[in-house]
């Protein structure tokens, strides 16, 4: 059983303090994936920051390690250690070049998604205009595809995702996403779009904010209905976890310089209030009572076990394979 966390945020920023990381391996967290960059940073800051995350991996093996396959993360899993993938939120860091995708991916970066709330020349973000995929975003889902890096469709328009879901010749996932029948908010996902992403082969992993939840103190109760609400539109082995917990560090300034606008990526409109300012999160230790929730909502521990990691570890094998040289 590998336990999968398919999306967390440390500040981006090289001085980013990695023991929140800690904290998710000891509440039995095996792999996360971090994100490095969304479409409001330049690549300058993003370079800046792999290169950081890659160095504080390598000077504390016995803490970290970066998964560059499965079976790394199967070896760190086995010694105690917390595998760590890399995630890009966003295609205007691959700069309208689809070939960026895999200087990327030897970075360390495992999963892709191609708008960020915004629409881009690339994608569209599920809070603009809906245009669908784009002729070069067409293009990208490829360099993804033929990268062996995990396609996600969080943060994407809906009919965009539909695009890039019909596109893909590899399973897509949605990393951190919750069910729009639950709860009514841009960032949810329809029916629809879920059960395209279950038709792809895909997995699509619950976020514990509390807006998308619809809560103000979430729980892994919340965690586990909305994770029950996928199992049963599409069968258990489509869901997963992805709880998108932002470790804040108020002394560090991770914002993009020159002219960032938060009111434009989160727009009130949608309903975002103060920005993220209200955002707040399921605690790290529901992952070690999600079992149990999940168990508790109907499922078996083999079933429960999937959702936690298994069903992640399935598509991330069949994905990560080395990319064509």
């Amino acid at each position: 059983m590998i336990n999968w966390e398919a999306h967390a945020c440390l500040p981006l920023h090289p001085q980013a303090d990695f023991s929140p990381l800690d904290r998710l391996r000891d509440a039995g967290v095996h792999y996360v994936s971090v994100n490095v960059g969304m479409d409001m940073n330049p690549v300058p800051q993003i370079l800046s920051v792999i290169a950081a995350f890659r160095a504080t991996i390598a000077a504390h093996p016995e803490r970290f390690a970066l998964a560059g396959s499965i079976a790394d993360v199967e070896q760190a899993a086995a010694a105690g250690v917390l595998a760590i993938g890399f995630d890009l939120e966003g295609a205007m860091p691959l700069l309208e070049q689809p070939e960026m995708v895999a200087v990327y991916r030897a970075l360390g970066v495992r999963q892709i998604h191609l708008a960020y709330n915004r629409n881009n020349s690339v994608a569209d973000g599920c809070h603009d205009v809906a245009r669908g995929l784009t002729p070069l975003g067409s293009r990208m889902v490829q360099a993804i595809n033929d990268a062996g890096v995990l396609m996600d469709c969080s943060h994407t328009g809906r009919r965009c995702s539909l695009d890039i879901m019909a596109a893909s010749n590899h399973p897509v996932i949605f990393s951190h996403a919750n069910p729009l029948g639950l709860i009514e908010h841009g960032r949810n996902i329809s029916d629809q779009q879920i059960k395209a992403c279950a038709a792809t082969g895909g997995v699509v992993c619950v976020s514990g904010v509390s807006a998308f939840l619809g809560t103000r103190t979430p729980t892994a109760g919340d965690v586990a209905r909305h994770a029950a609400y996928v199992a049963d539109l599409v069968g258990v082995q489509h869901v997963g976890i992805g709880l998108d917990i932002s470790f804040r560090q108020d002394e560090l300034n991770d914002n993009p310089p020159g002219d960032y606008d938060p009111a434009y990526w989160w727009p009130k409109a949608a309903g975002y209030d103060r920005s993220l300012t209200r955002m707040t999160y399921t605690p790290v230790e529901t992952w070690q009572i999600l079992s149990k929730a999940l168990q508790d909502l109907g499922m078996s521990a083999a079933e429960a076990a999937a959702v936690m990691g298994d069903n992640m570890l399935r598509v991330a094998s069949q994905v990560w394979h080395r990319p064509h040289t």
